[in-house]
């Protein structure tokens, strides 16, 4: 993960870890609703320091940075509270309504849509924090985060390019059935098909994604390393933090934004291939497990 990603856990509340999630559940899962429902008030709750445990995982804050991140973070988490939980509830709702009925892949895509919206709104209101973090590194702490770019590098690899392509496809089977599974319950040989067939029939490219990866640490790290050390003025510091995020969400590599396009457009219709085939008991659980979440999305508003 990169800088931006670190910080975007405080949305995802329990810092899901970027991996290729289809369709809507992918929108589940970045958004933290993918929890155990006993445990979701809890992760939102301790969502700063788990935050803060991330971060300084991969710059080792200093005293004085660890007092500001972890305040910045905390006042980062009540604006979430006071000014986005309501828009979760809404998008819990329209998904109740759905979830009972066959869904297009527009309709998916559509909830990835406003999610996605939503991760970008706390992206600009984490920016001047951000910033400030970032004027006050240094050149150690750069070297940090390599490493812990290395260690990341070496697990993505162990996840998605070794073994044979039919091991590979199917640890990708099992990761998509356990996050499947959290909304629908067990699921049954219909839907275990589906996402074997769509997984065989992806164009997700690890090797691909992963020569991504290694340029978007690279973008990360020529950012920043003018900015360490209150070496820029801070305007231009935020101006720096404000390109790198948009360059995260908006690659701009014309074939590599037509790509992310094309696999999230797959996610979609694989998530919709994949409800479709879902039993009525099965999407009545789905329904059951997101009344669930509204529920404590309710209490964690009202709190």
């Amino acid at each position: 993960m990169n800088l931006l990603s670190g910080w975007r856990s405080v949305l995802a509340l329990n810092g899901q870890r970027r991996s290729r999630i289809i369709g809507v559940l992918a929108v589940l899962a970045v958004a933290g609703l993918l929890q155990a429902c006993s445990t979701l008030k809890l992760a939102y709750n301790q969502t700063p320091g788990l935050a803060y445990w991330y971060l300084d995982g991969h710059f080792d804050f200093l005293d004085t940075q660890s007092l500001r991140v972890k305040d910045d973070l905390a006042g980062l988490q009540t604006w979430h509270r006071k000014t986005q939980l309501p828009g979760y509830i809404d998008a819990l709702q329209k998904l109740q309504l759905q979830l009972p009925l066959d869904i297009t892949a527009d309709a998916a895509c559509a909830v990835f849509t406003d999610v996605r919206g939503k991760l970008m709104a706390v992206s600009e209101q984490a920016e001047p924090a951000v910033a400030a973090v970032v004027a006050s590194l240094n050149a150690g702490q750069l070297v940090q985060l390599e490493r812990r770019f290395a260690k990341g590098n070496a697990e993505y690899r162990g996840d998605f390019m070794e073994g044979t392509p039919q091991d590979r496809q199917g640890k990708r089977v099992e990761q998509l059935r356990g996050r499947a599974e959290r909304l629908y319950g067990r699921l049954g040989e219909p839907q275990r098909a589906v996402l074997s067939q769509r997984t065989a029939q992806s164009r997700f490219d690890a090797s691909m994604l992963y020569a991504e990866k290694l340029r978007r640490q690279q973008d990360v790290l020529r950012t920043l390393r003018p900015l360490i050390a209150g070496q820029a003025a801070p305007e231009k510091t935020q101006a720096a933090v404000r390109g790198l995020f948009e360059r995260t969400l908006n690659p701009t590599d014309p074939a590599l934004r037509q790509t992310r396009n094309a696999l999230n457009d797959e996610n979609c219709a694989t998530f919709a291939a994949l409800h479709n085939s879902t039993t009525a008991a099965q999407r009545f659980h789905a329904v059951q497990t997101l009344q669930r979440y509204e529920q404590d999305f309710r209490t964690l508003n009202a709190e």
